[in-house]
């Protein structure tokens, strides 16, 4: 994108003229981005999103706006944001399109204004490297493992070059490295400014620059903690805003639960054994007891992990308590803590690292004991297992009070925006899970011609989706489907099980590469499908939303069933019993908008651009032999419905 900087302001603006004045100019065809950016087209809900945006900002108001796909929301807030000379913080949903604001879509927007707005980047504490815990992961590579030595000292030559820290420059460490932990800081076991190294320190930098800045960018975990005054790279940015715009709003309510709740963890808990034996060590200090109870507490939370079982996913700690051996084994973890614990007290003042330590037993413990307690009113004690660690939460059935506290503190703007935050063209069901007191609300539709460059295919004949055989139906269903795009295809499904299956019945059918979801980051799994022009991805839920694929490499998305969460999930349950007690009907109050707005995430990834075209096919029989089949139906794009498999393959082989 070529930008022509132009320093001049339009006709009839000053510095003392609210922003929502200039928006026309700014938007119009003929406009001042029309001029100033090459290949800026005009489009009039970007203009009445513009002039929304500037008026909240104006008059501190609480806007919540949907702009569909195609709208330019990203413009339509950042020129108001800029021109308005006021303190911003700009959230988005992941730190993928956070960094595409800050290296791109800002500095474009920047040069169109001419105005000269100081602008941040600030993430959390895991993205950047903590120079102090470096030098003590190389400390400990040097006498366990030659192969960890060698990425380390690659880490400490970045470290010495680099200017702001952040790992993202350092393409060739993964985001899934199990080196990242070592080498990053959390809020628990961060030093402040006692560390010997905080002069040096990147998160110090990134903060002291974002509290000088007149735009931050920043996501909404780092947003959420900030709200929750956990430490995570800022902490004296929300009381200073004028305004605050969430991008990617739909995001927000179930990322706050976990922000308004605590949990305690096993990687939680090695990892403090292990940095508190690295902290002893470093001071000479007796570490034989420290040695014994440090193993201890390692042993007894990876026995509490087996006791649990090997099923991957989520469950209600009551029900996980029930398990044989998990009583015994989480009684035997809490002696271990406290144990462990009263050891670290002993060795406290003996470092600042090992008082930290201690701090960080002590909060564990705590931590521990909340959640063993009984249950609170308004809050869910669940668990968690991975692959390798179990997590227990105890998390806010609603977060919807402690938003509405945040949202109306003080006279801040709030702009919440995103393409799906309507059911059947209403914003109700967010605006109460953010506890909004009456916010103005605009809905804009796509630009996009979804009526002639794009088909709905709902096949006719597949068997429920809880029948045994309905994955395999889909497989029937996706081949002739895909044959007939040439490849071209994302292929997603609700559930990890149903891709592996999926997988296995397409692998030996298709001629075309196939792509799936596990077998390799998703970024390449991205720049493969790009690359290749003619691949079939496979993929779950991170696949469903900001995953951006224009042009003919996809031509047809294929879902396989409605998004519905899983009915066993705790937290799904105890919002759904709340929504009962209140006189509500959980299933279409609650069950049902979630997975309309997920839907419309996953139909959102077809088309990205005005000259797209393709299929999108949903394999789902419920669409039209359930009565709320209508309002999924009601909430996507005015688009083309067939149901006849001869008419969306003649639409697929007429495509270019």
């Amino acid at each position: 994108m070529n930008v022509s900087p132009d320093k001049s302001q339009p006709a009839g603006m000053s510095e003392q003229a609210p922003v929502s004045a200039a928006m026309d100019s700014w938007f119009a065809t003929g406009g001042e981005l029309e001029r100033c950016i090459e290949g800026f087209r005009a489009r009039e809900q970007q203009r009445v999103l513009a002039g929304a945006v500037a008026a909240a900002i104006d008059e501190s108001q609480v806007l919540v706006a949907e702009a569909g796909t195609g709208v330019g929301k990203t413009f339509a807030y950042l020129v108001p944001a800029l021109l308005s000379g006021k303190q911003v913080i700009i959230s988005t949903g992941t730190r993928h399109l956070q960094d595409q604001l800050y290296h791109r879509d800002l500095p474009a927007v920047q040069a169109a204004t001419g105005r000269p707005v100081d602008v941040a980047l600030l993430k959390g504490r895991a993205n950047y490297l903590c120079l102090h815990r470096l030098d003590i992961a190389r400390e400990e590579a040097s006498v366990s493992s030659r192969r960890d030595m060698s990425q380390l000292e690659r880490v400490a030559r970045f470290g010495n070059e680099t200017g702001s820290g952040d790992l993202a420059e350092l393409v060739e460490l993964a985001e899934d490295s199990p080196l990242r932990p070592r080498i990053t800081s959390t809020s628990e076991n961060c030093l402040g400014s006692e560390c010997p190294l905080y002069n040096d320190c990147f998160v110090v930098k990134a903060r002291r620059r974002a509290q000088e800045a007149d735009v931050v960018v920043v996501n909404h975990h780092l947003l959420l903690a900030d709200m929750v005054l956990k430490e995570e790279g800022f902490g004296e940015l929300l009381p200073g805003a004028d305004a605050v715009i969430i991008d990617e709003a739909h995001q927000l309510p179930e990322l706050a639960s976990n922000y308004f709740g605590s949990a305690v963890s096993s990687r939680q808990l090695v990892g403090l054994a292990r940095d508190t034996l690295a902290e002893a060590l470093k001071v000479a200090s007796d570490t034989n007891q420290l040695g014994d109870r440090a193993r201890q507490l390692e042993f007894r939370a990876s026995d509490l992990k087996l006791r649990l079982g090997e099923d991957i996913g989520r469950f209600s700690w009551r029900e996980g308590r029930s398990r044989q051996g998990v009583e015994a084994a989480l009684e035997a973890l809490q002696t271990a803590l406290a144990e462990f614990r009263e050891v670290t007290a002993t060795l406290a003042a003996e470092s600042r690292g090992l008082e930290n330590c201690h701090e960080r037993a002590e909060l564990a413990q705590a931590r521990l004991d909340q959640l063993d307690a009984a249950d609170a009113p308004g809050m869910i004690r669940w668990a968690e297992l991975t692959r390798r660690h179990f997590i227990l939460h105890a998390t806010p059935v609603d977060p919807a009070e402690q938003l509405q506290q945040q949202v109306y503190a003080r006279p801040t703007a709030w702009i919440f925006t995103s393409a799906t935050l309507s059911v059947g063209r209403n914003v109700k069901h967010f605006i109460e899970r953010m506890g909004l007191d009456e916010p103005r609300v605009e809905l804009l539709d796509s630009p996009f011609d979804y009526a002639n460059n794009a088909l709905l295919f709902v096949p006719q004949g597949l068997p429920a989706p809880s029948d045994p055989g309905f994955t395999r139906a889909v497989a029937r269903q996706a081949l002739p489907l895909i044959r007939a795009s040439r490849g071209r295809a994302f292929v997603l499904f609700t559930s990890h099980r149903a891709l592996r299956e999926a997988a296995g019945l397409l692998q030996d059918h298709i001629d075309y590469p196939l792509l799936v979801q596990g077998d390799m980051p998703k970024a390449h799994l991205l720049e493969r499908f790009r690359q290749a022009g003619d691949a079939v991805l496979l993929g779950t839920g991170s696949f469903w939303e900001g995953v951006d694929v224009r042009g003919a490499a996809l031509s047809l998305v294929i879902i396989d069933k409605l998004p519905f969460a899983m009915p066993g999930d705790p937290v799904l349950q105890a919002r759904l019993d709340a929504v009962r007690a209140r006189g509500g009907n959980p299933f279409m109050d609650y069950q049902v908008p979630q997975a309309v707005i997920g839907l419309k995430q996953g139909f959102g990834r077809l088309i990205r651009d005005v000259t797209d075209t393709g299929v999108m096919v949903i394999c789902d029989n419920r669409l039209y032999g359930k009565s709320y089949g209508k309002v999924f139906l009601d909430s996507l794009p005015d688009i083309s419905i067939t149901r006849d498999a001869s008419t969306t393959l003649r639409f697929l082989n007429e495509l270019s």
